[in-house]
This record gives C-alpha cells, sequence and structure tokens, in this order.
C-alpha cells in the first residue's frame, strides 16, 4: 500500500505543477521545458508500469473473491442434496444411510460457510484496491494531459523564438540599409542635376543676352545711316523731309 501512496504522491504533485510560474523563474525556458517533458514521459512510463501491476493484482484478486463466491455456491448446492438425499434415505426407513447423508451435508455446509467468509473477506481490500486503481487511471490521464500541455508550451516557445529571431534579422537589415542610405545618393545627383540644369540656363541666358546685344548694334546702324541720308538728302535739294 505504501508503494501505491507514493505513486499516488508523485502523480499528484507532477500534475499540480504551475508551468507558467516554472517558466517565469526558468533562465532558458526551452531548456527546461526538453528537462520536463523528459522527467514527465519517465515518470509516466514508471506509473503505468507500476499502476499496471497494481490492476494485475486487483484482477487476480477479484477472480479469487468470484471463485470463491462459485465455489461456496457448489458446496451450496452439494449440502442440499445430502439433505435431500438423507431425508429420503430416511422416509424409506434407512435411518443409516440416512445419517450418513446428512454428515456429507454438513460437510458440505461447513465448506460453504468457509468460502463465503473468505469472500467477505477479500471485499473490502478490494473496494480499496479498486478505489486505489480509479485514483491511478485518474491521475495517468492528468498526467498525460500535462504531458501534452508541455508540449504546446514548448511548441508555441519555439515558435516565439523563431519568429523573434527572424524579426531580429529584419531588423538587422533594415538597420543596415540606414546605414548606406540611398536617399542621400539620390540626393547629391539630384543636386547635381539641378546645379547642371542651373548651368545649361546661366549659358542660355548668357547668349540671349549676346543676341540682343548685336540686335541693339544693328539697330544703332540702322540709324545712323539714316542720319547720313537725310544728311545728304538735306544738301541736295535743301529739304530736311523723307
Amino acid at each position: 500500500m505504501a508503494e501505491k501512496q507514493t505513486i499516488l504522491g508523485r502523480i499528484a504533485q507532477l500534475t499540480k505543477a504551475n508551468i507558467n510560474a516554472l517558466l517565469d523563474r526558468a533562465e532558458d525556458p526551452e531548456k527546461m521545458l526538453d528537462q520536463m517533458i523528459r522527467d514527465f514521459t519517465n515518470s509516466i512510463a514508471e506509473a503505468e508500469d507500476a499502476v499496471a501491476v497494481t490492476i494485475g493484482n486487483l484482477r487476480l484478486a477479484e477472480a479469487d473473491h468470484a471463485e470463491d463466491v462459485r465455489t461456496a455456491e457448489d458446496w451450496g448446492r452439494k449440502a442440499l442434496a445430502a439433505s435431500s438425499k438423507a431425508d429420503e434415505l430416511r422416509a424409506a426407513g434407512n435411518a443409516a444411510d440416512a445419517d450418513r447423508f446428512d454428515g456429507l451435508a454438513k460437510v458440505a455446509l461447513s465448506k460453504q460457510i468457509s468460502f463465503e467468509g473468505e469472500a467477505r473477506s477479500a471485499e473490502p481490500m478490494i473496494a480499496s484496491q479498486t478505489e486505489v486503481v480509479d485514483k491511478l487511471k485518474t491521475g495517468l490521464v492528468q498526467m498525460r494531459s500535462k504531458l501534452d500541455e508541455l508540449k504546446s508550451k514548448r511548441d508555441q516557445l519555439v515558435a516565439r523564438a523563431r519568429s523573434a529571431e527572424a524579426q531580429a534579422q529584419v531588423q538587422e537589415a533594415i538597420g543596415s540599409i540606414n546605414v548606406l542610405d540611398p536617399t542621400s545618393e539620390v540626393s547629391r545627383f539630384e543636386e547635381r542635376i539641378r546645379r547642371e540644369e542651373a548651368r545649361v540656363a546661366g549659358q542660355a541666358e548668357v547668349a540671349a543676352s549676346s543676341l540682343d546685344a548685336q540686335f541693339a548694334e544693328l539697330e544703332a546702324d540702322s540709324g545712323a545711316l539714316e542720319v547720313e541720308a537725310r544728311l545728304a538728302a538735306l544738301k541736295a535739294g535743301g529739304s530736311t523731309g523723307a
């Protein structure tokens, strides 16, 4: 019984474990979960072996009890048969044989009482063993459920760790892009183009200024010719009109 109490105690301790609280205190939650999964798996295997032995012993006790009940019933039937034969012989006037069969009936009744007593004495133990086995089975179900919870927690933790690692790689890539910010290169290129455009515009403006000066000079020359022509006409005709 002490062994069964020990098994029940271990099962109760494991199934009551607060996984989240344990993880909060762990330096390496993933490694801790891996260890807990191994411990739970081993404990479940040990508990299954112990429970199997306990169940086997219970089934043997139940079989012995059932056999005692059947044997007691058989002796009861034999006692009844012997008693009936004795009554039949006594009614026929055969007292000696009747007494012999009554004696057999008494032996059968004694056997019946003995086996009934053994069956009754085993019943409390069987009831107790049945209760223990039920608790052990329930505990195993809880342990397997807790193991599934551990595995799920581990998978979630690994997935989150991988996601965090991927995000860190993305951020690192973004950081390296910022270090070599292409916009600064574009800005410098754009500024160079603007300066070139300004230079070309300046040249055009200079060219335009030169062309205007030539036209102005031409206009000035035309005016001087007209003055000379009018002067010649004046001398020739004495008229200042065109």
